[in-house]
């Protein structure tokens, strides 16, 4: 479903497209894509996602090409966000909302918790649910909340339950559905609601509905939650080291996180203030070449990245600005 802000947007870039041929070299890559991902179109609409999709194969494929010349350390792919201007793709697959004021409750944990381990993956561990997909719906917020949720429930009781998002779309009013919303607000809805339901028996639907909450059917409560100090990548090791999954945001805005597929990411350009997008780091390690990295669990789906997850640089200046406002749960 398109809404009015995307009509507008799809509008204004058509108009820059509408000049441009298509490549019919590339028909059958085209009609390959499209039954891989499921694409129909109307007919006014087939030529527009094609120019589009054309372009984002164009970047995939210069960029790829200068990876094999050493110039990048990750790789790029075409996935079903191929079709969208990064314009689209930013105003419904992203929704981490900056909330500065409210954001201020938060803790130095310096030294709290000692040395952390060289490297930690909480999937080796049982903490980690299956990667999961937010769909066209700017819930990134409620997918991170409940992984950082799963994390710590299993850390005290040794029971991973997938918890549901739908529940915090619907139910979190501190939060704006499907139009973005905050992490600690909704760890917040979680502590005065008593519990959050499971995924079993409240479904993901992608879209915002009256909320139907169930208390027969909670899968985790908690009690508090910590904030960490913003933009210190120690602190964030620290955590995820001794901790669990830890809930944060990031920058991504960039056509390259939109499009990764493999290795260390690094973008220049992303931002190290400004982040738009919630994920959550459930662990960290060092490539053989030395090069520290963050592991990352999305919600764009299992074909995004490496099976859902993408590595993101470590300490390097903050890169995304992933240490910004990382915080998680007491259970």
């Amino acid at each position: 479903m398109i809404t009015h802000k995307l009509a507008l947007i799809i509008s204004c870039v058509a108009t820059v497209l509408s000049s441009s041929a298509i490549d019919k070299d590339l028909d059958h890559s085209w009609k390959l894509w499209k039954q891989e991902f499921s694409k129909n179109f109307s007919k006014d609409e087939e030529m527009f996602r094609r120019r589009i999709w054309e372009d984002n194969l164009q970047l995939v494929n210069k960029h790829n090409d200068e990876h094999s010349r050493g110039l990048h350390s990750y790789t790029l792919g075409m996935n079903e966000y191929a079709d969208m201007t990064n314009e689209e793709f930013v105003a419904v697959m992203t929704g981490y909302t900056d909330d500065v004021q409210y954001e201020r409750k938060r803790q130095n944990i310096s030294g709290l918790y000692g040395t952390p381990p060289r490297r930690i993956d909480w999937r080796d561990h049982g903490y980690v649910t299956k990667v999961k997909t937010q769909g066209h719906c700017g819930s990134c917020w409620a997918f991170t909340t409940t992984g950082a949720l799963e994390g710590q429930h299993f850390r005290k009781t040794g029971q991973l339950v997938s918890l549901s998002e739908q529940n915090l779309v619907d139910c979190s009013t501190w939060n704006d559905g499907c139009r973005g919303g905050l992490t600690t607000k909704a760890f917040q809805y979680v502590i005065d609601n008593g519990g959050i339901d499971t995924e079993w028996s409240y479904q993901y639907e992608g879209q915002q509905h009256r909320c139907r909450f169930n208390r027969y059917n909670v899968g985790a409560t908690m009690t508090s939650y910590v904030t960490l100090r913003p933009g210190s990548e120690p602190d964030l090791e620290r955590a995820v080291g001794s901790v669990g999954p830890i809930a944060t945001s990031i920058d991504a805005e960039q056509p390259t996180f939109r499009f990764y597929k493999s290795g260390i990411y690094y973008d220049r350009n992303c931002n190290s203030l400004y982040t738009n997008h919630a994920v959550l780091v459930v662990g960290y390690d060092t490539d053989p070449n030395g090069v520290e990295y963050w592991i990352v669990k999305n919600s764009w789906g299992a074909y995004w990245g490496q099976g859902g997850y993408a590595w993101m640089l470590k300490y390097r200046g903050n890169q995304c600005g992933i240490a910004n406002y990382a915080s998680y749960p007491i259970v």
